[in-house]
């Protein structure tokens, strides 16, 4: 039987540690539920394209990817991304992006984030 160790990437090791720790302190239940995302093995974690991400969040909202965003499509609405991962074509066609644990810095109690994928 195969022991599951969980990410062997020491970044993402280090944000899943402090998903955790934001989420016990400020009590929201959002960043524990990124992190266990996370934990997921690589091919397992959600994979989404700009016009998904188009097609499903709301103007002046947050999208949250635990995984990585790709650049298929286009995106028309005013919102900005966050991911683990993003792919070139999609750094080119974003205006507004960030990193999971920079939107964690810049808004802890995860306030008009909504999760895609």
């Amino acid at each position: 039987m195969v022991k599951h160790t969980g990410p062997t990437n020491p970044e993402l090791q280090d944000l899943i540690a402090q998903l955790r720790k934001i989420a016990s302190e400020k009590k929201v239940k959002l960043w524990r539920r990124i992190a266990a995302e996370l934990e997921r093995p690589a091919r397992q974690r959600r994979v989404v394209n700009l016009e998904k991400i188009d097609r499903v969040v709301r103007d002046k909202e947050i999208a949250l990817v635990p995984g990585k965003v790709l650049g298929n499509g286009s995106l028309q609405k005013n919102v900005k991304v966050a991911a683990f991962q993003f792919s070139e074509s999609a750094k080119s066609k974003l205006k507004d992006y960030c990193t999971i644990a920079e939107l964690l810095n810049e808004n802890p109690h995860g306030k008009k984030v909504r999760i895609v994928g």
